[in-house]
């Protein structure tokens, strides 16, 4: 039975595999495996035990099992394994087929499967998306993205913010009411993209009248409105248009002079600011717009104590100190850094108690130029 030459070393498995034609077998080649040892065994001259020989008869190895109890040579035993191992060729490969069959079977399965609940998810989304109720969600959802008030609105006041949100980016116009309820009640919800709105549908409307009926007074109002929502070239291109030298109700001269001097300061152009400033003035010497529009130039421009001197004229002639106070304030937030220092300085020196809140603004502006 021992069939291993001692002049020629001790074969691999893998060549003790093929010498017993069961090198397809996959562990046939490995160390420690069951077809292994029976290799070694047989190699060897062992017996196989019982419980061996049982296995190989169960498994399918008839030549192997007959050779092993010595009923036939190993010369017969190459002619009976040829066939065994073709015929483990065949049914592995059939094998292979049906298990590629059963794959493609499952992942057909799996796709199918997978394109029904995309097509329910799909259609799912198209009756959410056509439900009247959540066409109308979505564009409720879209109009306070757009004009920030997508944190919460109280219950009562949803239906008139809503109202106000639809008429406004629909370029209708918002009634006194309305402008008063955003401006008093509804104050949390006037925000600065929906008052910028407002102010657009304004200027246009207002620039609208003027180019119908060249009234001057509506090139003021658009000039006002152009101004408060960020568009002050607009309005420079409007009020350029405008012959003041044709014009002979003084009020009227110098308003539409004080609003175009507001547009100049708006593009930093503060030379023309104070020339339209002054001729106001001159045309209006009681008025206190022209006053005003000169103490907040004089003021940016740094000529801090002439500035303050037409505030003061701007409070003799009935502007409120509030509003002073708010445009030193606008201008103050606007400035640079070395800028707020040089104002704050000349704020304080002037009254520490009234301006007193320059303090907390720059020290804000510190902290958060420091982040």
């Amino acid at each position: 039975m021992k069939n291993q030459n001692p002049s020629l070393g001790k074969p691999s498995f893998i060549e003790v595999a093929v010498k017993y034609r069961v090198e397809d077998l996959r562990g046939a080649s490995i160390p420690g495996s069951r077809m292994t040892k029976i290799l070694e065994q047989l190699e060897s001259g062992q017996l196989l035990s019982n419980f061996t020989l049982e296995y190989l008869h169960q498994k399918g190895f008839l030549a192997l099992y007959r050779y092993a109890q010595k009923e036939i040579s190993f010369t017969d035993y190459l002619k009976a394994a040829e066939p065994e191992k073709t015929k483990r060729f065949s049914a592995a490969e059939i094998k292979a087929i049906i298990e590629e069959t059963e794959q493609n079977a499952k992942r057909e399965a799996l796709q199918a499967t997978a394109k029904r609940e995309q097509e329910r998810a799909a259609a799912k989304k198209r009756a959410f998306d056509n439900d009247p109720k959540n066409i109308a969600r979505a564009k409720q959802f879209e109009l306070r993205e757009k004009y920030d008030l997508s944190d919460f609105i109280e219950k009562a006041n949803f239906p008139i913010v809503m109202d106000i949100l639809r008429r406004v980016d629909n370029g209708i116009r918002l009634s006194e009411e309305d402008i008063v309820w955003l401006t008093t009640k509804g104050g949390e919800y006037y925000t600065i993209e929906l008052r910028e709105e407002y102010h657009r549908t304004e200027a246009e409307f207002y620039a609208g009248e003027f180019q119908k009926s060249k009234d001057p007074w509506s090139a003021v109002n658009a000039s006002s409105h152009y101004r408060k929502c960020g568009r002050a070239k607009s309005a420079d291109s409007m009020l350029i248009t405008v012959d003041v030298t044709k014009l002979k109700n003084p009020k009227l001269k110098s308003a539409i002079c004080t609003t175009h001097g507001g547009v100049k300061r708006d593009l930093r152009k503060f030379e023309d600011a104070l020339g339209l400033g002054e001729q106001a003035h001159l045309l209006t010497p009681k008025d206190f717009r022209p006053c005003t529009l000169l103490g907040a130039v004089n003021i940016e421009i740094g000529h801090y104590d002439l500035g303050q001197a037409w505030y003061k004229k701007a409070v003799e002639r009935g502007a409120s100190e509030k509003t002073v106070d708010d445009d030193l304030r606008s201008i103050f937030m606007r400035a640079e850094k070395s800028k707020q220092e040089d104002l704050r300085d000349h704020l304080l020196k002037i009254d520490p108690v009234r301006y007193s809140w320059v303090r907390k603004k720059l020290g804000k502006n510190q902290s958060r130029n420091n982040h």
